[in-house]
This record gives C-alpha cells, sequence and structure tokens, in this order.
C-alpha cells in the first residue's frame, strides 16, 4: 500500500504532455509584446486619393489637407530599381515588420524597419521593382497594405502606381538624388501651402 500513492502519482505525471518546446520562446514574445506600444486603428480612407509628388518617381496616398498614409519612391541602389514604401505611422524605435499589399489577385510582403527621420520613428521598407507580386499594386482595383500595430488602409485604385512601378522597372533613375527621403515631402514645405495638396504636419513620435 504504500507503493501505491508514489505509484499512482507517477502514472498521472506520464498522462500530463511535457511543456512546449517552444515554452520559453513564447514566455519571451509574450513579454516583447507587453513593451510594444498599442497597436493603432486602423485609418478612414473615405477620400482618400493617389497624388503625384514632386519628384516624378514619388508618390503618396491619403486625404487631400491631411498628412499622408503611404508614400512610394522608386529607387535605385546599386543600380537595380527598387519601390520604396513609407507608411506613415508611429512606429516602435528599431522595430521590424511586414506590410502586406493585398489584392488584384495578388499578395506583395514588403520588410519593414522603423527609422528615425529626425523628429519621429516611421515605417520604411524596400521590395525589388521587378517583384511579381507587385501585381497587388499595378492591377485596376482597390487594395489594401496591412502592417501589424499600424492597421489596415484601403487602397483606391489609381493607375499612378502602376505607373511609377513600370517607369522604374525601366531602370531609368530620371535624376533622382540618392539623398531624397520621403520626409523632405513633408519638411521643405511652406506649412501654408502643402505641396502635392497633403499636409505639411509631420506624425507625432
Amino acid at each position: 500500500m504504500r507503493l501505491a500513492l508514489p505509484l499512482g502519482l507517477l502514472l498521472l505525471s506520464a498522462c500530463k504532455p511535457p511543456a512546449a518546446d517552444n515554452y520559453v520562446e513564447r514566455v519571451e514574445l509574450k513579454e516583447r509584446s507587453r513593451m510594444a506600444s498599442p497597436s493603432l486603428p486602423s485609418p478612414n480612407v473615405e477620400g482618400a486619393v493617389w497624388a503625384q509628388a514632386g519628384d516624378a518617381l514619388r508618390i503618396l496616398y491619403g486625404i487631400p489637407g491631411e498628412v499622408p498614409m503611404l508614400a512610394l519612391a522608386c529607387r535605385f541602389p546599386g543600380g537595380e530599381p527598387t519601390l520604396h514604401v513609407t507608411r506613415f505611422s508611429r512606429a516602435d524605435p528599431e522595430a521590424k515588420a511586414l506590410m502586406a499589399f493585398v489584392g488584384n489577385g495578388h499578395i506583395a510582403r514588403v520588410p519593414m524597419d522603423a527609422v528615425h527621420n529626425g523628429r519621429a520613428w516611421l515605417w520604411e521598407g524596400d521590395i525589388p521593382a521587378q517583384t511579381y507580386a507587385l501585381g497587388a499594386l499595378t492591377g485596376p482595383r482597390k487594395l489594401t497594405a496591412t502592417l501589424p500595430g499600424a492597421g489596415l488602409v484601403g487602397l483606391n485604385a489609381s493607375p499612378l502606381p502602376g505607373e511609377l512601378i513600370a517607369s522604374c522597372r525601366e531602370g531609368v533613375p530620371q535624376q533622382v538624388e540618392p539623398s531624397a527621403d520621403l520626409e523632405i515631402e513633408v519638411d521643405d514645405t511652406d506649412p501654408d501651402q502643402p505641396a502635392d495638396g497633403f499636409s505639411a504636419d509631420a506624425p507625432p513620435a
């Protein structure tokens, strides 16, 4: 009878599954999630449009008179045509994420990094312009752009993204300034007369 209790406990413990192999990893991720800033709501895109920026190889998306939500630009790092994406939304310092453009039968995933533009941490990332999945942006229908923590942006249909990507794929820089960052579109304008019809105010840090 003295062996009955220990044996019963042994059998009971054998029935319990072992701790998951990724237990420590899951705990670490949980702790990290507590440290991240709260997710921002998806922006209202009613009335949002694509607009040509001052640079022939840069376009903006947003509601006229307000801070742009998104910018696309063609760059040529190392001579390779590249689509540079900026999401004008607060980011945690040095954070990383994947932004997904979904629509027109394609899903394009862009690695994004939190980049400090001198006033705020914003999301920026690059994807080769020849990427087949960019058909999500070149098609004729609406699509969505989703970034963890920054919500979902509904992108209304326009020929401008497709035209930009087509021009970029041709590989002609067209005197694009290497240091021309998208925040210049916000910084170098008269606040009373926003360039391209959008507000000159920067997103909050």
